[in-house]
């Protein structure tokens, strides 16, 4: 007794070759392969057959056996591989899109735009100065005599000697980091000839602690106006105006007398607390107000120091901390926290 294995080969090929889907190929697998299948059947008839047909009856069943299952698993990893590859190039259009994220501003130069924009409102234009000053720009100028305690080394950052040829300073002067922006108003003062009204961003240095309320680097805004008969009164007006547009219209301010070298009289500036309404809160502690910059009349050395007449002159300046703007603003509790750069912090502004 003999089969056609080769006939039964071509024909199960010719059926595998067109199967697109694992279910068709199992219903295949088992329609040759299973209990009830094609070679089962041809294994049945084994022991019907005599010792010596046996051997090669048998030897060839096996040899179609063998096939079979090549045949079946060629396929089995060739559909496992289109269905992995389908999977994926799949693109569902009906699922939500990725928001991409987007770049901004940092909180504190928002803040500092808004100071300086509303500032540029009021006529003045923003100058800026340089970070490494000279002891005299960031001192003498300004009235801050030599045993001023802001000017001890555990004070100030000073720095060491450096190429004078290329610093365009004098090799007799000290090199130190700006401890506030006053010393560009002194460079304002020189090539800005008056009348003028400027205000100066940027970035100072003092050695203080990290804590949080301190940092040794922060940021400031300072304000000069000079022209001829200017009274304390334009400065009030200013600083009212500029409150209203930061805080809110219906912003309330006050003047308290103060002191700073450069300044004659001066004043430090309260705001009514914005939070409470100036009913008093754990804002403003309870006081209703909240101390938001110092100011003050140009005192006539600084004049002097710019080359210009004191006696034909006057002029009004202030100054303020971004930091403890923006904190008060938008009641950040802990200044480390614009300089972690945590972007869980940083997103909400």
């Amino acid at each position: 007794m003999s089969f056609d294995g080769a006939h039964i080969l071509e024909e199960a090929r010719a059926q595998i070759g067109v199967c697109a889907q694992k279910e068709s190929l199992d219903a295949l697998r088992i329609k040759y392969l299973g209990r009830k299948g094609v070679v089962q059947d041809l294994m049945g008839r084994i022991p019907t057959l005599s010792a010596e047909e046996r051997r090669s009856f048998g030897a060839g069943v096996n040899e179609l056996k063998k096939n079979l299952e090549a045949l079946f698993t060629e396929k089995e990893t060739g559909l496992a591989a289109a269905a992995a590859g389908a999977a994926k190039d799949f693109v569902d259009i009906t699922l939500p899109g990725k928001t991409p994220l987007s770049g901004r501003l940092h909180l504190l130069s928002q803040v500092e735009g808004e100071i300086c924009g509303a500032f540029s409102r009021l006529g003045f234009r923003v100058f800026k100065g340089p970070e490494a000053e000279t002891e005299f720009h960031n001192f003498e100028a300004l009235n801050i005599p030599l045993d001023h305690p802001s000017r001890d080394a555990f004070d100030t950052f000073y720095l060491r000697p450096f190429d004078v040829s290329r610093s365009g300073f004098s090799g007799r002067e000290k090199k130190l980091l700006r401890s506030h922006t006053s010393p560009a108003q002194i460079r304002a003062l020189k090539t800005c000839p008056p009348p003028m009204a400027v205000v100066v961003p940027g970035r100072v240095y003092r050695p203080d602690a990290v804590d949080a309320s301190h940092s040794f680097m922060f940021h400031q805004v300072e304000g000069i106006a000079v022209d001829k008969g200017i009274r304390f009164s334009d400065l009030k007006g200013v600083l009212i105006a500029f409150a209203k547009e930061m805080f809110g219209a219906e912003t309330r301010m006050r003047f308290r007398p103060s002191f700073f070298p450069f300044t004659e009289p001066s004043a430090e500036v309260d705001i009514s607390c914005f939070a409470c309404k100036g009913q008093g809160c754990s804002v403003c502690k309870k006081s209703g107000w909240l101390e938001i910059l110092g100011c003050g009349m140009v005192h006539p050395h600084v004049f002097k120091s710019a080359g210009l007449d004191e006696k034909k002159w006057r002029g009004f300046a202030f100054g303020m901390g971004v930091e403890r703007v923006a904190m008060l603003k938008y009641g950040v509790n802990d200044i480390r926290l614009f300089f972690e750069n945590d972007i869980r912090f940083l997103e909400q502004f």
